[in-house]
Protein backbone atom coordinates (compact mmCIF):
# COMPACT_ATOMS: atom_id res chain seq x y z
CA UNK A 1 0.00 0.00 0.00
CA UNK A 2 1.05 3.70 -0.64
CA UNK A 3 0.93 5.76 2.30
CA UNK A 4 3.08 8.79 -0.42
CA UNK A 5 1.13 11.66 0.91
CA UNK A 6 -1.66 12.59 -2.29
CA UNK A 7 -0.79 15.91 -3.55
CA UNK A 8 -2.74 17.47 -6.21
CA UNK A 9 -1.28 19.78 -8.28
CA UNK A 10 -3.50 22.89 -9.82
CA UNK A 11 -2.30 24.02 -12.77
CA UNK A 12 -3.51 25.42 -16.13
CA UNK A 13 -7.03 27.53 -15.51
CA UNK A 14 -8.28 29.79 -17.97
CA UNK A 15 -6.79 33.52 -17.47
CA UNK A 16 -4.63 34.77 -19.38
CA UNK A 17 -1.20 32.79 -17.41
CA UNK A 18 -2.55 29.81 -18.74
CA UNK A 19 0.39 28.73 -20.41
CA UNK A 20 2.76 30.05 -17.49
CA UNK A 21 1.01 28.52 -15.16
CA UNK A 22 0.99 25.03 -17.24
CA UNK A 23 4.74 25.10 -16.90
CA UNK A 24 5.11 26.15 -13.11
CA UNK A 25 2.86 22.93 -12.22
CA UNK A 26 4.76 20.73 -14.67
CA UNK A 27 7.87 21.52 -12.82
CA UNK A 28 6.07 21.16 -9.61
CA UNK A 29 4.48 17.83 -10.07
CA UNK A 30 7.89 16.16 -11.27
CA UNK A 31 9.88 17.26 -8.34
CA UNK A 32 7.13 16.85 -6.12
CA UNK A 33 7.35 12.81 -7.42
CA UNK A 34 11.29 13.19 -7.10
CA UNK A 35 10.51 13.96 -2.88
CA UNK A 36 8.88 10.77 -2.74
CA UNK A 37 4.86 11.96 -3.09
CA UNK A 38 1.69 10.84 -5.03
CA UNK A 39 0.84 12.96 -7.44
CA UNK A 40 -1.66 14.17 -9.58
CA UNK A 41 -1.81 16.79 -11.81
CA UNK A 42 -5.34 18.75 -12.52
CA UNK A 43 -5.59 21.01 -15.48
CA UNK A 44 -7.92 23.89 -13.58
CA UNK A 45 -11.70 23.74 -15.10
CA UNK A 46 -14.75 25.44 -13.92
CA UNK A 47 -15.68 22.19 -12.48
CA UNK A 48 -12.78 22.31 -10.18
CA UNK A 49 -14.77 21.39 -7.18
CA UNK A 50 -16.02 17.76 -9.21
CA UNK A 51 -12.48 17.41 -10.02
CA UNK A 52 -10.89 17.35 -6.48
CA UNK A 53 -13.91 15.54 -5.04
CA UNK A 54 -13.47 13.12 -7.77
CA UNK A 55 -9.11 12.79 -6.98
CA UNK A 56 -9.28 12.97 -2.92
CA UNK A 57 -6.05 14.90 -2.75
CA UNK A 58 -4.36 15.03 1.12
CA UNK A 59 -2.92 18.79 -0.07
CA UNK A 60 -3.24 20.98 -3.13
CA UNK A 61 -0.17 22.53 -4.22
CA UNK A 62 -2.08 25.26 -6.34
CA UNK A 63 0.66 26.38 -9.16
CA UNK A 64 -2.13 28.45 -10.93
CA UNK A 65 -1.41 31.95 -11.77
CA UNK A 66 -4.16 35.05 -12.35
CA UNK A 67 -7.05 35.71 -11.60
CA UNK A 68 -9.40 32.64 -9.86
CA UNK A 69 -6.40 31.07 -9.35
CA UNK A 70 -4.56 33.85 -7.16
CA UNK A 71 -6.99 35.91 -6.32
CA UNK A 72 -9.03 34.18 -3.19
CA UNK A 73 -11.23 32.28 -5.48
CA UNK A 74 -9.45 28.86 -5.95
CA UNK A 75 -8.34 29.43 -2.16
CA UNK A 76 -12.00 30.21 -1.05
CA UNK A 77 -12.87 26.84 -2.86
CA UNK A 78 -10.42 24.93 -1.06
CA UNK A 79 -11.56 26.41 2.07
CA UNK A 80 -15.18 25.43 1.31
CA UNK A 81 -13.97 21.70 0.67
CA UNK A 82 -11.80 21.68 3.77
CA UNK A 83 -8.34 20.70 1.82
CA UNK A 84 -4.93 22.22 2.87
CA UNK A 85 -3.47 24.55 0.09
CA UNK A 86 -0.11 26.06 -0.24
CA UNK A 87 0.14 29.57 -0.39
CA UNK A 88 -2.05 32.46 1.06
CA UNK A 89 -5.30 32.17 1.95
CA UNK A 90 -8.24 34.07 0.81
CA UNK A 91 -7.94 37.41 2.16
CA UNK A 92 -4.30 37.67 1.07
CA UNK A 93 -4.25 36.15 -2.14
CA UNK A 94 -7.16 38.94 -2.85
CA UNK A 95 -5.68 41.75 -1.41
CA UNK A 96 -2.17 40.99 -3.41
CA UNK A 97 -3.76 40.39 -6.67
CA UNK A 98 -5.42 43.78 -6.23
CA UNK A 99 -3.02 46.45 -6.83
CA UNK A 100 -4.90 49.31 -5.56
CA UNK A 101 -6.18 47.57 -2.60
CA UNK A 102 -2.64 46.32 -1.36
CA UNK A 103 -0.86 49.70 -2.17
CA UNK A 104 -3.22 51.05 0.40
CA UNK A 105 -2.11 48.56 2.96
CA UNK A 106 1.42 49.11 1.85
CA UNK A 107 1.10 52.76 1.86
CA UNK A 108 -0.52 52.72 6.10
CA UNK A 109 2.20 50.12 7.15
CA UNK A 110 5.12 53.27 5.52
CA UNK A 111 6.11 51.10 2.85
CA UNK A 112 7.50 53.02 -0.47
CA UNK A 113 4.84 53.12 -3.08
CA UNK A 114 5.04 55.02 -6.72
CA UNK A 115 2.42 57.67 -7.23
CA UNK A 116 -0.24 56.08 -9.10
CA UNK A 117 -4.27 56.58 -9.87
CA UNK A 118 -6.80 54.00 -11.24
CA UNK A 119 -9.51 55.24 -13.71
CA UNK A 120 -10.85 53.31 -16.64
CA UNK A 121 -9.69 52.10 -19.08
CA UNK A 122 -11.22 54.49 -21.70
CA UNK A 123 -9.89 57.48 -19.95
CA UNK A 124 -6.60 56.28 -20.21
CA UNK A 125 -6.75 55.43 -23.74
CA UNK A 126 -7.74 59.40 -24.29
CA UNK A 127 -4.69 60.90 -23.41
CA UNK A 128 -2.12 61.47 -20.67
CA UNK A 129 -3.52 60.85 -17.29
CA UNK A 130 -0.06 61.86 -15.76
CA UNK A 131 3.01 63.54 -17.54
CA UNK A 132 5.29 61.09 -19.30
CA UNK A 133 6.72 59.16 -18.29
CA UNK A 134 4.36 56.54 -16.36
CA UNK A 135 3.27 53.17 -16.53
CA UNK A 136 -0.19 51.69 -17.06
CA UNK A 137 -1.28 48.16 -15.69
CA UNK A 138 -4.25 46.33 -15.27
CA UNK A 139 -5.25 46.54 -11.77
CA UNK A 140 -5.23 42.90 -11.07
CA UNK A 141 -3.63 40.95 -13.82
CA UNK A 142 0.14 39.80 -13.07
CA UNK A 143 3.44 38.27 -15.45
CA UNK A 144 3.31 42.22 -16.77
CA UNK A 145 -0.09 41.13 -18.82
CA UNK A 146 -0.74 44.03 -20.32
CA UNK A 147 1.81 46.42 -18.79
CA UNK A 148 2.91 49.54 -21.02
CA UNK A 149 5.44 52.38 -20.32
CA UNK A 150 4.89 55.88 -21.52
CA UNK A 151 7.67 57.86 -22.24
CA UNK A 152 8.08 61.47 -23.07
CA UNK A 153 7.55 62.33 -26.24
CA UNK A 154 4.37 59.68 -27.10
CA UNK A 155 1.69 61.79 -28.38
CA UNK A 156 -0.74 58.88 -27.12
CA UNK A 157 -1.57 55.97 -24.78
CA UNK A 158 -1.07 52.60 -26.52
CA UNK A 159 -3.73 51.91 -29.41
CA UNK A 160 -3.56 47.94 -27.57
CA UNK A 161 -5.80 49.97 -24.67
CA UNK A 162 -9.27 50.46 -27.15
CA UNK A 163 -8.43 47.11 -28.77
CA UNK A 164 -11.70 44.79 -28.95
CA UNK A 165 -9.62 42.13 -28.57
CA UNK A 166 -8.92 43.47 -24.37
CA UNK A 167 -9.93 41.18 -21.72
CA UNK A 168 -8.38 42.62 -18.61
CA UNK A 169 -10.32 44.50 -17.25
CA UNK A 170 -12.63 47.74 -17.21
CA UNK A 171 -9.97 49.44 -14.81
CA UNK A 172 -6.39 50.44 -15.18
CA UNK A 173 -3.45 51.50 -12.47
CA UNK A 174 -1.36 54.44 -13.90
CA UNK A 175 1.71 55.15 -12.17
CA UNK A 176 4.71 57.31 -11.82
CA UNK A 177 7.77 55.76 -14.07
CA UNK A 178 10.44 54.72 -11.74
CA UNK A 179 14.10 54.49 -13.04
CA UNK A 180 16.68 51.72 -12.32
CA UNK A 181 17.03 48.23 -11.52
CA UNK A 182 14.35 45.59 -11.54
CA UNK A 183 15.00 43.85 -7.98
CA UNK A 184 12.69 40.65 -6.68
CA UNK A 185 12.89 39.26 -2.86
CA UNK A 186 11.66 36.11 -1.99
CA UNK A 187 9.88 34.95 1.49
CA UNK A 188 9.12 31.43 2.81
CA UNK A 189 7.55 31.32 6.19
CA UNK A 190 8.64 33.92 8.31
CA UNK A 191 12.14 34.83 6.40
CA UNK A 192 13.12 36.84 3.40
CA UNK A 193 15.60 35.40 1.19
CA UNK A 194 18.00 36.55 -1.25
CA UNK A 195 17.51 39.82 -3.67
CA UNK A 196 18.15 39.13 -7.07
CA UNK A 197 19.01 41.95 -9.71
CA UNK A 198 16.73 41.09 -12.99
CA UNK A 199 18.45 42.47 -16.19
CA UNK A 200 15.80 42.10 -18.96
CA UNK A 201 16.85 42.32 -22.81
CA UNK A 202 13.54 43.61 -23.57
CA UNK A 203 12.64 47.52 -22.33
CA UNK A 204 11.51 46.50 -19.13
CA UNK A 205 10.80 43.07 -17.05
CA UNK A 206 7.85 41.68 -19.56
CA UNK A 207 5.92 38.44 -20.11
CA UNK A 208 8.60 37.87 -22.70
CA UNK A 209 11.41 38.57 -20.60
CA UNK A 210 10.05 36.49 -17.80
CA UNK A 211 9.12 32.95 -19.20
CA UNK A 212 11.25 33.30 -22.80
CA UNK A 213 14.54 31.49 -22.92
CA UNK A 214 17.25 33.97 -22.49
CA UNK A 215 14.15 37.16 -22.33
CA UNK A 216 16.32 38.02 -19.11
CA UNK A 217 19.68 37.54 -16.97
CA UNK A 218 19.64 37.37 -13.40
CA UNK A 219 22.44 38.69 -10.90
CA UNK A 220 21.83 36.67 -7.93
CA UNK A 221 22.79 38.23 -4.99
CA UNK A 222 22.18 41.64 -6.76
CA UNK A 223 25.20 44.02 -6.41
CA UNK A 224 23.87 46.43 -4.64
CA UNK A 225 25.02 47.77 -1.09
CA UNK A 226 24.85 45.96 1.66
CA UNK A 227 22.38 48.59 3.24
CA UNK A 228 20.11 48.84 0.03
CA UNK A 229 19.99 44.80 0.09
CA UNK A 230 19.32 44.46 4.25
CA UNK A 231 16.12 47.45 3.33
CA UNK A 232 14.83 45.07 0.12
CA UNK A 233 14.57 42.13 2.23
CA UNK A 234 12.84 44.01 5.47
CA UNK A 235 10.00 45.67 3.14
CA UNK A 236 9.44 42.23 1.39
CA UNK A 237 8.92 40.39 4.74
CA UNK A 238 6.72 43.55 6.43
CA UNK A 239 5.15 43.48 3.05
CA UNK A 240 4.44 39.47 3.18
CA UNK A 241 3.12 39.88 6.72
CA UNK A 242 0.76 42.91 6.33
CA UNK A 243 -1.00 41.64 3.88
CA UNK A 244 -1.23 38.64 5.65
CA UNK A 245 0.81 36.01 3.64
CA UNK A 246 1.57 32.67 4.36
CA UNK A 247 3.79 30.00 2.49
CA UNK A 248 6.22 31.85 -0.11
CA UNK A 249 5.43 34.79 -1.53
CA UNK A 250 8.06 37.50 -4.11
CA UNK A 251 8.08 41.29 -3.74
CA UNK A 252 9.53 42.85 -6.41
CA UNK A 253 10.87 46.56 -6.61
CA UNK A 254 12.19 49.35 -8.47
CA UNK A 255 15.80 50.65 -6.96
CA UNK A 256 16.79 54.20 -8.40
CA UNK A 257 21.11 54.19 -7.66
CA UNK A 258 21.49 56.30 -10.11
CA UNK A 259 19.85 59.68 -8.52
CA UNK A 260 22.23 62.24 -6.34
CA UNK A 261 21.77 62.16 -3.08
CA UNK A 262 19.66 59.06 -1.11
CA UNK A 263 18.80 55.94 -3.54
CA UNK A 264 14.94 55.60 -3.90
CA UNK A 265 13.56 52.19 -3.99
CA UNK A 266 9.85 51.56 -4.54
CA UNK A 267 7.79 48.29 -3.45
CA UNK A 268 5.46 47.68 -7.08
CA UNK A 269 3.70 44.39 -5.89
CA UNK A 270 3.64 41.13 -3.97
CA UNK A 271 3.05 38.04 -5.73
CA UNK A 272 1.52 35.43 -3.68
CA UNK A 273 1.65 32.94 -6.49
CA UNK A 274 5.23 33.58 -7.70
CA UNK A 275 6.05 31.40 -10.50
CA UNK A 276 8.07 28.28 -10.87
CA UNK A 277 9.12 27.62 -14.45
CA UNK A 278 12.97 26.82 -15.35
CA UNK A 279 13.12 30.78 -15.99
CA UNK A 280 11.76 31.76 -12.17
CA UNK A 281 12.93 33.61 -9.74
CA UNK A 282 11.57 32.00 -6.11
CA UNK A 283 13.38 28.70 -6.80
CA UNK A 284 16.88 30.74 -8.05
CA UNK A 285 16.74 32.86 -4.72
CA UNK A 286 15.82 29.55 -2.09
CA UNK A 287 18.89 27.66 -4.36
CA UNK A 288 20.91 30.68 -2.90
CA UNK A 289 19.43 29.78 0.74
CA UNK A 290 20.20 25.95 0.17
CA UNK A 291 17.01 24.63 -0.73
CA UNK A 292 17.27 22.81 -3.96
CA UNK A 293 13.59 22.89 -6.41
CA UNK A 294 12.82 19.62 -4.47
CA UNK A 295 13.09 20.48 -0.68
CA UNK A 296 11.25 24.15 -2.12
CA UNK A 297 8.05 22.40 -3.18
CA UNK A 298 8.28 19.87 -0.42
CA UNK A 299 8.17 22.67 2.22
CA UNK A 300 5.37 24.36 0.59
CA UNK A 301 3.29 21.09 0.82
CA UNK A 302 4.31 20.36 4.09
CA UNK A 303 3.69 24.32 4.96
CA UNK A 304 0.36 23.85 3.42
CA UNK A 305 -3.28 24.51 5.68
CA UNK A 306 -6.75 25.65 5.45
CA UNK A 307 -7.69 28.77 7.47
CA UNK A 308 -4.59 30.65 6.08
Amino acid sequence: MNTAKHVAVLKGGWSPEREVSLSSGRGCADALRQGGYRVTEIDAGRDLADQLLKVKPDVVFNALHGRWGEDGCVQGLLEILNIPYTHSGVLASSLAMHKERAKSVFSAAGLPVANGVVVPRAEAAQGHVMAPPYVIKPVNQGSSVGVFIIRPGDNRPPAELTSPDWNLGDDVMVERYIAGRELSCAVMGNAALGVVDIIANTEFYDYEAKYASGGSRHEVPAKISAEAYAEVQRVALVAHQVLGCRGVSRADFRFDDTRDGKPELILLEVNTQPGMTPTSLVPELANLAGYSYVDLVSWMVEDASCDR
